[in-house]
């Protein structure tokens, strides 16, 4: 039986007691959050979901949008490295300070730091018992079992604070190594090390890696509770005693120091300072946000922070399942972007120069844009506008420092990384929802037109470099042929269609800044993607350079960066005309085409073919792979045909089946927080199918009620009649207006406060 089926036919009806989740406002006062309501809220978050399978989250403590993931490794080798934790892993390498969340590659892992005791070795590991370990927003914790020490980690935005614990109180060493890298075996590595002993409390230095980021660097400020007894000092195994006043400069040995600390019975405390800037810009933040030792008060400001992140969604349930997955999604939802400005404002920019910027706003890295674009940033959008907009500005920075806009900023550097150039989504959106300022218009239309085409200029300044791949031959082919050749570079299709979307983005741009001769230019490329459809085999399917389909033609058929398709394969890619919705009903012969489309989309087997295919194809229903984006937006388009009920339960499914309070709950890379958004948005009962397009369309609500803080007033969604087994939706009102035949609402109607109504029952509505 398919899954589809299955499913549906085995879907559990749970009856929990009512919980019924109330938050207060919380404000940015310095009284940290005792019980309660805020207190409720962050107990339904686990940060270890998504830490089993292929989530590729961290555990560690952290706050939002912070500078710092102090988080510990248990996984350097291979594709479940990529946040340097797997919930199978039973050993900790170190504590390192950055981290990233979710994603299908690896980086980071800076400043590594590991309490043991015990016989000296280069490298010690500890051992640990799943069941020691603790995770909470701001916190974690874990027992070194074979050390005999309880490790406790916290932070602020950029400072990390370790705790040890040490059972043997005249045996206590802490390691630094500077040796220590996410997948070596992806080509990471250690480029150099700029150390100093400033004194027997204190070491600074700056770290310098190459890897996903082509030139990464990071600098930091190590502060001990007390003064060391000695220090050992480890270039390529060999041992020497070092004291105050040793430094070494762009060494790029292979450095292991080994602190071994003064006797005592207290806890011994470390405090980790760090900048992208310069040694000494982390000694600033340091100082700034850390000039205390009490770790208890830095973890109760985590959880007041936190708590107010929380509390901007309040909602209503009968399942547990549904607020704990809810709450720890607006958690995963807040971590990435980072702020990548010290406290003074100063940040390293795409040109790799120290630029200064205002505090207030911030300078923001880490974009998982090709993911993002689809549904976080039109969620932050909702609930934090001016974080949205921030993010929209740090993008036309990197456009100033940088001369094109990123694709996947990484630590300052363009990584390139998946096709077309969705940062013009993001700005689209912020414009259509009335978020930028006039003054912005013509800059990010600038920026959005020199973004995409190709740049002979940039080809030549990246040459040789990992930051090539931003600049690809793919809008060269567009703009020479209106396509993209399958037999000249892989993705093609992909590429197509997503550059026709971006292309209709951009025209969007420049008709808001008054452009119209560039909007007429744009809207005209943003019906590319029509030349891709193949009225034959009713999907998307690749054009060779003599402008004939690709024979032989197998839609199941995927390898991985190497086919037609990015990270996927026909069935998956061949729903994509968001911003042309209108006119791909046409193209496609209908309302009834598109539903039989979407029909056999569920229902075909999961097959993949390939020896080589994506490792991202997962959370298969059908051929539907709710696992990773391309797919996210498809089982809303059943709203564009006379069937809308079947994308109802189609969505409960995903819902209830691929979301689970548990280290493998997520069903695919979490992406920085995009499988975290469309959970989010989903549940609450809509979605953007088309960022730009300032209008939501109605799925499946999982709530009973929510409550959305705005900026002024608060919007309301309230779910009559829901039940796991009401799960379609019979009638829709948004202020009292009736949109049950349309199933659609403005972002002008959310903005404005009010309510949404939606009833729900058992059957399809006729």
């Amino acid at each position: 039986m398919h899954i589809y089926h299955q499913l549906l036919r085995s879907a559990v009806v749970t009856s929990a007691a009512l919980v019924v989740v109330t938050a207060l406002v919380t404000s940015c006062s310095s009284k940290t959050v005792g019980g309660g309501s805020d207190d409720q809220l962050l107990s339904f978050v686990d940060p270890f979901i998504g830490t089993g399978e292929h989530g590729h989250t961290f555990p560690g403590a952290t706050r939002p949008n912070a500078l710092v993931q102090f988080s510990p490794d248990t996984h350097l080798i291979g594709w479940d490295a990529s946040s340097g934790y797997h919930a199978s892993d039973s050993v900790i390498y170190a504590f390192s300070l950055t981290h990233l969340s979710g994603t299908g590659i690896g980086d980071l892992g800076d400043i590594a730091l590991l309490p043991f005791s015990g016989a000296d070795s280069l490298k010690p590991v500890a051992t640990f018992d799943k069941a020691t370990e603790v995770a909470t927003p701001g916190y974690y914790a874990v027992q070194l079992q074979n050390f005999g020490i309880k490790a406790e980690l916290t932070s602020t935005d950029r400072v990390g604070l370790l705790r040890a614990t040490y059972a043997d109180s005249t045996d206590r060493k802490l390691l630094l190594d500077l040796g220590h890298i996410l997948q070596p075996n992806w080509g990471h590595k250690v480029m150099g090390n700029d150390l100093r002993l400033v004194n027997d409390s204190t070491i600074q230095g700056t770290y310098y890696t190459k890897g996903w980021a082509e030139h990464h660097q990071l600098s930091y400020t190590i502060r001990l509770a007390s003064p060391v007894d000695s220090i050992a000092l480890y270039r390529d195994g060999k041992r020497e005693l070092i004291q105050p006043g040793y430094a070494v400069t762009k060494d790029t040995a292979d450095l292991k120091l080994h602190l071994y600390l003064p006797a005592g019975s207290e806890a011994y405390q470390v405090k980790i300072g760090v900048s992208a800037v310069s040694p000494e810009g982390a000694e600033k933040n340091l100082t700034a946000e850390l000039p205390h030792w009490d770790f208890d008060a830095v973890h109760q400001e985590s959880r007041r922070i936190w708590s107010e992140v929380l509390s901007r969604i309040t909602i209503e349930t009968k399942d547990t399942t549904v607020l704990k997955n809810f709450y720890t999604a607006v958690y995963h939802a807040h971590i990435a972007p980072y702020n990548y400005q010290d406290v003074d404002g100063a940040f390293r920019g795409m040109d790799k120069q120290i630029h200064q910027g205002d505090p207030k706003d911030g300078h923001y890295t880490v974009f998982s844009i090709w993911d993002t674009y689809r549904a976080l940033h039109p969620l932050l959008t909702i609930i934090d506008p001016d974080q949205a907009l921030r993010y929209g500005r740090s993008l036309i920075q990197d456009y100033q420092e940088g001369t094109i806009l990123p694709r996947w900023p990484l630590a300052a550097n363009y990584t390139g990384c998946m096709p077309a150039y969705h940062s013009v989504s993001i700005l689209a959106d912020l414009v259509a929802k009335g978020l930028a300022s006039k003054e912005d218009l013509r800059l990010w239309t600038e920026a959005a037109v020199r973004s995409s085409i190709y740049r002979e200029d940039l080809a030549k300044k990246f040459a040789g470099t990992r930051e090539l791949d931003l600049i690809t031959r793919h809008p060269y082919y567009k703009e020479l042929l209106g396509f993209v050749p399958a037999d000249s570079v892989p993705e093609s299709v992909s590429w197509g269609v997503e550059m026709a979307y971006d292309d209709w983005c951009i025209a969007r741009l420049a008709e808001a800044a008054g452009l119209d001769s560039i909007r007429q230019v744009y809207d005209k490329k943003a019906l590319y993607y029509q030349r891709y459809w193949d009225h034959e085999t009713k999907l998307m399917r690749p054009v060779m350079a003599d402008g004939k389909f690709r024979t032989p033609f197998n839609p199941r058929f995927s390898a991985h960066e190497k086919s037609d398709y990015t990270e996927g394969n026909a069935y998956q890619w061949s729903f994509y005309a968001p911003h042309d919705m209108e006119g791909f009903l046409k193209l496609m012969g209908g309302k009834a085409v598109l539903e039989q489309n979407l029909d056999t989309l569920f229902t075909t087997s999961s097959r993949i073919d390939g020896a080589e295919q994506s490792g991202d194809i997962t959370g298969l229903i059908g051929q539907y792979a709710h696992g990773n984006e391309p797919s996210h937006h498809i089982a809303y388009l059943y709203n564009y045909t006379a069937s809308p009920h079947k994308g109802q339960a189609l969505l409960d499914t995903v819902l209830r089946h691929f979301y689970k309070p548990t280290p493998d709950g997520i069903i695919g890379n979490e992406d920085c927080g995009q499988m975290s958004a469309w959970y989010i948005l989903s549940a609450l009962g809509f979605y953007q199918v088309c960022p730009g397009k300032a209008e939501y369309t109605i799925g499946r609500p999982l709530v009973d009620k929510a409550t959305i803080r705005l900026k002024s007033g608060t919007f309301t969604i309230e779910v009559k009649g829901n039940s796991p087994a009401n799960k379609y939706v019979q009638s829709a009102k948004i202020n009292g207006r009736d949109i049950t035949g349309t199933l659609t609402f403005s972002h002008a109607d959310l903005r404005a406060g009010g309510t949404l109504e939606i009833v729900m029952s058992d059957k399809p509505r006729k």
